[in-house]
């Protein structure tokens, strides 16, 4: 086990059974051939943010919750790295749950992170599931894959967009998330990755203008028109269960992803497995 806090006797019970009844990964494969698990939902869109940037547009591709194991299909994973592979991004954020049921399970999916290229790097955080595993281990081999995994880190990126820096949560429910340090005031492009938007309650004071999460699956299995049936636990998830929301307390915006894989079923409904392409345009200093 990892470090991971709120890993309770009823979700370890449970994930001790699935570990019994999905092994061999028959499950996921069923439920992608049936249909069960859908096709990838690519979302595009554009932000017009309040920076500068030594070069634009900046594209940004953000995947979270991969769950790679028995539950989720390698073929829903390939059509993810494909399509960000295919859109040429600058920069890659992941915002973690890498694993669900075994840290072992880390092995295929390090191959198709491998073959991520961007220029600015592929950044990412961890969720409550590496957390709850052994997350030393699955930091690592992200590492070993050229994820740079930021544990309530900075990074400023280098290269023709210089002007952008990253802060990466802990996972603000099972981590230890601490608020980030004031900002710089230079007018940077400032964008936050956390695994779910219960981080908003860290960020007070801390300006940034666009943050990036998941955790939540949109329920994973939703009513017509995409209203969450059921949630995990977790702060803020109610109020932001997925999609695109505006923070008028903070002057910036929250992308929340259904992420790409599964836990629990292997089963989505109305919720459809997403990344997001997104491209940055700044509109001056902020």
């Amino acid at each position: 086990m990892g470090r991971g806090r709120n890993y309770g006797w009823g979700r370890r019970s449970l994930e001790g059974l699935g570990r019994v009844v999905y092994r061999g990964g028959w499950a996921g494969r069923l439920a992608y051939t049936t249909g069960l698990q859908g096709r990838l939902h690519v979302d595009r869109r554009t932000f017009r943010v309040p920076c500068r940037l030594a070069a634009s547009p900046l594209r940004v591709a953000f995947a979270s919750d991969l769950h790679a194991g028995p539950l989720t299909d390698p073929r829903l994973l390939d059509a993810a790295v494909r399509a960000i592979r295919d859109f040429h991004p600058h920069l890659v954020l992941l915002g973690g749950d890498y694993v669900t049921l075994g840290q072992g399970d880390a092995g295929d999916l390090l191959p198709r992170l491998a073959d991520l290229d961007a220029p600015m790097g592929v950044l990412g955080v961890v969720g409550n599931h590496d957390l709850w595993l052994d997350d030393d281990a699955i930091v690592a081999a992200l590492r070993q894959a050229g994820v740079d995994v930021l544990v309530n880190e900075f990074r400023r990126l280098a290269g023709s967009w210089g002007e952008v820096i990253v802060y990466g949560m802990d996972d603000p429910d099972s981590g230890t998330p601490k608020p980030p340090r004031p900002s710089p005031t230079n007018g940077e492009l400032s964008l936050v990755l956390m695994h779910a938007p219960g981080g908003l309650g860290f960020l007070d004071g801390f300006r940034f203008h666009l943050a990036f999460c998941g955790h939540t699956h949109g329920g994973q299995i939703a009513l017509p028109g995409g209203r969450p049936i059921l949630l995990p636990p977790g702060a803020a998830v109610r109020d932001y269960p997925y999609g695109h929301f505006p923070l008028p307390s903070h002057d910036a915006e929250l992308l929340v992803s259904r992420g790409v894989g599964f836990t629990d079923l292997p089963v989505r409904i109305f919720a459809p497995s997403e990344v997001h392409l997104c491209t940055i345009e700044p509109t001056g200093p902020g």
